[in-house]
């Protein structure tokens, strides 16, 4: 039986890895341009300048992510949620769909 590494997503641009398929909180999110997931962690990445934006959930505090690599925008982190209910968000990373693809699968 052949062995295979993990599930990964990387940058649609470049192919640089960014983020794990067992890393994936949830696949109900919207990014800029359509669906996006939500992740515990990301790999490879930028983290970009903090600011507010007013999101479908509310006022966060958030900085663009982009590939190392290429400097993609690839999402965003959250870096602060001002909602008690939206505070699980805090220190995850937002992925769009249509900025990474899968490797490994």
């Amino acid at each position: 039986m052949a062995e295979y590494g993990p599930r990964l997503y990387s940058c649609c641009k470049c192919r640089n890895h960014i983020a794990l398929h067992d890393d994936i909180i949830s696949k109900a999110f919207q990014g800029r341009n359509g669906r996006a997931f939500l992740f515990s962690h990301a790999m490879n990445i930028t983290v970009g300048r903090k600011e507010d934006r007013n999101l479908m959930t509310g006022l966060h505090t958030v900085a663009d992510i982009s590939c190392a690599d290429c400097c993609e925008v690839l999402g965003w982190k959250y870096e602060r949620a001002y909602e008690p209910s939206q505070k699980y968000k805090e220190g995850k990373f937002i992925l769009e769909k249509s900025k990474i693809v899968n490797e490994n699968w």
